[in-house]
C-alpha cells in the first residue's frame, strides 16, 4: 500500500471510527441497487456506523446456489428438492399460535415430517390444528457445510461472532428460517445486540422496525416488553403508559431475493407475507462491540437486582450471578474476555505474519481480514482495546477469579497497544 492511500484509509477509519449510533432521520429505509458499484467502505460509512438499516437488491444473492435450487420456477419453494438434500435433518419448529413467555414454543422436528406439514398446511387454505408451525434458527450451514446454499456478502464479512464460535467449535450464529404464509417472530432484539441480516431466498417479509431506545416507550407498567407490537391493548395507558411517546416504527416490505440489513439494538417483529425462506446470520464487529458489553453490564445488573436478597448469606454471589447471567444470554464476562482476545490474536498474528495464501485458504477469519484489508485489522484492534480496557478495569469483572485467564487481561492489553502502534510506525 502507497503512503497516499494508506493516510487516507488512516484517515476513513479514524473519523468514522469514532461517531456514535443516530436515529434514521426521517424514517427513510436506502434501497442499494447496484452490486458492482456499492463497496464495504460505503456500506462501512453510511450503515454500520451510523447504525442505520438498509435492502440490498435481489442482484446481491442471484448466484447464490440456494436462489437456483431451492425455488421453483414460479418462486415457490422446491419442496422436492429441499427433500432430496436435508430430508433426514432434523429442525427446530415454533408454534406462532403459542405465547411462552414472550417468544414461542419449539419442538424438533424431522424435515421431511415438517415438509409434509408444510403442504397440508397449504392444501387446507393456510390452516392446521397443529397451529402455524415455523421452522427457525436452523444451524444448516454447520450441518451440511458441503451445500451450495450461499457466500456472505462482503459486506458482512468482518463477523466477530461467528470467527469466535467457530474457534472454539460449539455454536455458530448463521441460521435458515423456513415458514408458510402467515408465520412470524414476535417483538425481540438480536443476540447480545448484534447486527443482524437477513436474505429472503423465495417470499417475502414484512418488517416492523424501532431505532434502539425507542423500546423504552413500549414497555408496561412493569417494565416488559409486548409481545407483539400490534396488539390494541398497548393503546391501554393504564397498561402501557408511555406507548403515545413512541414513534411508529419503520415498515419494510422485503421482496424474494433481497437483504435486509437490521442495525445493532434495533427490535422488531417480523411477518411472512407467502411462503417464505430466509438465510440469517447474527453478528458483532468493531462498530458493534461496545454496544454488546453494555448489553452485558446491563444483563448483570439485572440478574443483580433480581437475586440481591441472597448476597449477604451467599459466598459465591458474584459467580452465581455470572452463571445466572450466561444461561440467558449465553455468555458471561470471563468467556467475554476470550472473545475479546480470539478476536484481538487473530489481527495481531495478521500483522505481525502478514497473509500467505496457504492461510487464507485454511482460515476464514483471515480471509476476511485480507479482503477488508490491514487497516481494518487495526481499525479492529484499537476497538478491542476501548472495550477490553473497559472489561479489564469493571469492578464485577475483577471479583472474578481471573487466574484461568491467558494472557492476563493487562499482557494482553499491552501486547494489543504495542501491535497497534507498530503496525501504525
Amino acid at each position: 500500500m502507497d503512503r497516499a492511500t494508506f493516510a487516507c484509509s488512516t484517515a476513513f477509519f479514524r473519523d468514522f471510527g469514532n461517531s456514535s449510533p443516530g436515529a434514521l432521520p426521517g424514517g427513510h429505509v436506502d434501497f442499494i441497487d447496484k452490486a458492482d458499484s456499492f463497496t464495504y467502505s460505503d456500506f462501512f460509512r453510511d450503515y454500520l456506523i451510523p447504525n442505520h438499516p438498509c435492502i440490498f437488491s435481489a442482484k446481491f444473492t442471484e448466484d447464490w446456489g440456494s436462489r437456483k435450487n431451492w425455488v421453483t420456477w414460479d418462486g415457490k419453494p422446491n419442496f422436492e428438492h429441499l427433500l432430496q438434500k436435508f430430508g433426514e435433518a432434523v429442525v427446530p419448529v415454533a408454534n406462532c399460535d403459542v405465547k411462552e413467555y414472550n417468544s414461542n414454543p419449539k419442538e424438533q422436528l424431522p424435515f421431511k415430517e415438517y415438509v409434509e406439514y408444510w403442504r397440508e398446511y397449504i392444501r387446507n387454505g393456510y390452516s392446521s390444528s397443529r397451529g402455524c408451525l415455523y421452522l427457525k434458527d436452523w444451524h444448516l450451514s454447520r450441518a451440511f457445510p458441503e451445500q451450495d446454499v450461499y457466500t456472505t456478502p462482503v459486506y458482512f464479512s468482518s463477523d466477530w461472532l461467528n470467527e469466535y464460535w467457530d474457534a472454539v467449535a460449539v455454536d455458530d450464529f448463521r441460521f435458515v428460517y423456513m415458514g408458510p404464509k402467515g408465520s412470524w417472530t414476535p417483538f425481540h432484539a438480536d443476540v447480545f445486540r448484534s447486527y443482524s441480516w437477513s436474505a429472503n431466498i423465495c417470499g417475502r417479509k414484512k418488517w416492523l422496525l424501532y431505532p434502539a431506545g425507542q423500546e423504552e416507550f413500549l414497555k408496561d407498567r412493569h417494565g416488559n416488553l409486548p409481545f407483539d407490537v400490534t396488539a390494541p391493548d398497548l393503546r391501554d395507558k393504564r397498561i402501557y403508559p408511555r406507548y403515545s411517546q413512541s414513534q411508529p416504527p419503520l415498515e419494510i416490505l422485503q421482496e424474494a431475493g433481497e437483504i435486509v440489513f437490521i442495525p445493532s439494538g434495533w427490535h422488531h417483529q417480523v411477518y411472512n407475507l407467502e411462503d417464505t425462506i430466509s438465510i440469517n446470520h447474527n453478528w458483532v464487529n468493531g462498530c458493534n462491540v461496545a454496544v454488546m458489553w453494555c448489553f452485558l453490564q446491563d444483563e448483570l445488573a439485572a440478574v443483580q437486582r433480581e437475586i440481591s436478597q441472597w448476597k449477604d448469606p451467599m459466598d459465591d454471589w458474584h459467580l452465581q450471578c455470572q452463571l445466572i447471567m450466561k444461561s440467558c444470554t449465553g455468555i458471561d464476562y470471563k468467556e467475554f474476555y476470550n472473545f475479546l482476545k480470539v478476536i484481538a490474536e487473530n489481527r495481531i498474528s495478521i500483522l505481525e505474519k502478514g497473509l500467505d495464501e496457504e492461510s487464507s485458504s485454511q482460515n476464514n477469519s483471515k480471509a476476511a481480514i485480507s479482503t477488508l484489508g490491514m487497516l481494518h485489522a487495526v481499525f479492529d484492534l484499537k476497538r478491542t482495546v476501548k472495550v477490553l480496557s473497559s472489561l479489564s478495569a469493571n469492578e464485577d469483572f475483577r471479583k472474578l477469579d481471573l487466574t484461568s485467564l491467558s494472557p492476563p487481561p493487562e499482557a494482553l492489553l499491552q501486547h494489543l497497544e504495542s501491535a497497534i502502534d507498530t503496525a501504525l510506525l
